[in-house]
């Protein structure tokens, strides 16, 4: 049996464990409400960019592409542990996706999926992905390097670009990003009036409508890995609410016993003086 002072030490560093979670706790609490209010506010301005998208193409069609052009897929994974299975959903839905024509390069976003992805012969690229919700403009600028990086590896072909991450609810999705497919467009009279050629526009419309898409997946991805956090750490501390206050019991148990047993020492040596004591007055 495990004595006293062991179970004390044990209670103390479980204490501050549970200190360290909570607080833990509390900033993935922050962080998603915090999440919550840009993913309102990048929802609105995507759906705004999409349908002036869907506007332009009404009058000016894009070229079609056949579907076989070189593909990018992003993956999105956790920066941080202690997620529980955010980073192996994403593997899973990797293996699940059908076959492709030819494969696609991987650029790997989060240090703990880019640990789990090492040897993939697949990946060109792994970075570093957002801790907090102000990390993801700096995160942002470095994936949009290692996607023209890529696509310049495509011997300048237009290539598809692909993302596969958690949605906002925790659900795994895979979206394609480019070539853009906005919504059906109203129909409108008039062709919209333009201040650069067509072509132009549509160029820099599609680097909006990227930047604005891609700020909504790392949102929604960091959204869903708090959201995962949180959980784990709610149910990791309930466990070690458990083990605490079963800690406790034993510990007051045993020193309930301590206390028990210094009594009957004393009542022992009492017990001894009384009697050396009538010994002594014994004729």
């Amino acid at each position: 049996m495990s004595s006293q002072g062991e179970i004390s030490r044990r209670f103390t560093r479980l204490k501050e464990i549970s200190g360290i979670m909570t607080a833990m706790k509390s900033l993935s609490l922050v962080e998603t409400r915090k999440l919550t209010r840009f993913i309102g506010h990048q929802r609105r301005m995507l759906a705004n960019i999409e349908a002036a998208a869907a506007d332009f193409l009404n009058f000016y069609p894009a070229e079609r592409v056949d579907g076989k052009q070189p593909a990018i897929l992003l993956l999105i994974g956790s920066e941080r542990g202690f997620c529980g299975n955010f980073n192996e959903r994403i593997l899973a839905a990797l293996d699940q996706l059908p076959r492709w024509e030819s494969a696609p390069e991987l650029v790997v976003l989060g240090h703990r999926l880019g640990d789990k992805l090492e040897h993939h012969p697949g990946v060109t690229a792994r970075l570093d992905g957002a801790t907090v919700t102000e990390d993801v403009p700096a995160v942002l600028n470095r994936l949009m390097d290692a996607v023209h990086s890529a696509s310049g590896r495509l011997a300048g072909e237009d290539a598809a670009l692909y993302s596969l991450s958690h949605d906002s609810e925790g659900e795994t999705a895979l979206k394609r990003l480019l070539p853009l497919a906005p919504p059906p467009s109203p129909q409108f009279a008039q062709a919209p009036c333009l201040q650069l050629e067509p072509p132009d526009f549509f160029i820099e419309l599609l680097d909006q409508y990227l930047l604005a898409a891609l700020y909504g997946l790392l949102y929604e991805s960091l959204a869903a890995e708090n959201r995962q956090r949180l959980a784990h750490m709610e149910h990791a501390l309930d466990r070690l609410d458990e083990t605490l206050a079963r800690l406790a019991v034993k510990r007051n148990a045993l020193r309930q016993e301590k206390i028990v047993e210094e009594i009957e020492v004393i009542l022992s040596s009492e017990q001894a003086f009384a009697e050396a004591d009538a010994a002594k007055c014994s004729p």
